[in-house]
């Protein structure tokens, strides 16, 4: 069986929306929602609010009610019956996330056991046959084929093979099975 590792936060998790509703709400900003989903929040805000942004990311409870991504649940459990998955989530930067990470896998992805949940920093580490994430660094250092989820501080992004949905992810994954 061939091992499929998912990312957590903009894969599985719309953190990106949920950091764009904090800004939005909370900064003093003359940007909109539709400029948040062209550019990375490194481009577009200030490194004042970026460390604001942080801190409130290393808030216990922050990545409790992260939305789910569109598809994401259907998706992932058809890919269980065919891939041997894990997920694996660069969370060292916020050390507060591990419990709220853990519980949010568990409440809605409860099919993926917790054997197969991995808490690190660079995702070098990973064994796998496949890796799926939104971030270029992790799939550059990755030994395996690395697929690029679509965020908006990767579209400029023309090395790795995108997926800009979940709909994308079943396609390329379970066409032929």
């Amino acid at each position: 069986m061939l091992r499929l590792t998912l990312d957590m936060d903009d894969v599985l998790a719309n953190t990106h929306e949920k950091l764009v509703d904090i800004v939005l709400a909370d900064f003093s900003t003359v940007l909109n929602r539709e400029d948040f989903q062209t550019k990375g929040l490194r481009e577009l805000l200030h490194p004042k609010q970026l460390s604001k942004l942080h801190k409130i990311m290393d808030t216990p409870g922050f990545f409790a009610d992260i939305p789910v991504k569109e598809g994401a649940i259907e998706t992932v459990h058809k890919l269980s019956r065919y891939y041997e998955l894990f997920v694996a989530t660069a969370c060292m930067e916020f050390p507060n996330s591990f419990r709220d990470k853990f519980d949010w896998l568990k409440k809605h992805f409860p099919f993926i056991p917790w054997t197969n949940v991995v808490f690190c920093g660079y995702k070098s580490i990973i064994q796998s046959d496949y890796l799926i994430d939104d971030h270029v660094r992790n799939l550059a250092a990755f030994k395996g084929k690395g697929i690029l989820f679509s965020a908006p501080h990767n579209l400029r992004e023309t090395n790795y093979k995108r997926v800009s949905s979940w709909k994308d992810v079943s396609e390329l994954f379970l066409h032929s099975v």
